[in-house]
């Protein structure tokens, strides 16, 4: 199975120059914790997540209002392509220790997200399990 059958490709982005009070609505919005974050052409430039959101802006006592994504933002980009095997995808996340990668073309354009969800959903159980243990390693790291 290809990257591409999985991946969802209707995905809300977000700018840098966005606040993250725009940032958590529309994660709201959207019911997800994880927003990529594009320029005006789409290219990928990080992430954002509910947990950078927290951890990053709120506990820093960073106004939402007045706090820019840019400032709070991942920017290490965890992708792979469409054509590749989904263990490519599978790979990077247990590598990263991450629940989701982008999907982006070879000039870094974002295609598509593939969740941890999205692979339990279509692979067998055992796969997606395997997959959950090595991304869920990071919080028993010392």
């Amino acid at each position: 199975m290809q990257c591409d059958e999985v991946m969802k490709s209707d995905v809300e982005t977000i700018s840098e120059e966005s606040t993250i009070q725009e940032a958590a609505g529309k994660m709201a919005a959207a019911n997800v914790g994880f927003l990529p974050i594009c320029d005006s052409a789409g290219k990928v430039l990080g992430t954002i997540t509910d947990r950078d959101i927290a951890v990053r802006a709120v506990a820093k006592n960073k106004l939402p209002a007045d706090t820019k994504v840019g400032e709070v933002m991942t920017h290490e980009v965890i992708a792979c392509r469409p054509g590749d095997a989904l263990g490519v995808a599978e790979q990077a996340m247990a590598d990263h220790h991450k629940s989701r990668v982008l999907v982006t073309d070879l000039d870094g354009f974002l295609i598509g997200v593939i969740s941890l969800s999205d692979i339990a959903e279509k692979e067998q159980g055992r796969r997606a399990a395997i997959t959950l243990r090595h991304v869920a390693s990071r919080e028993t790291r010392t």
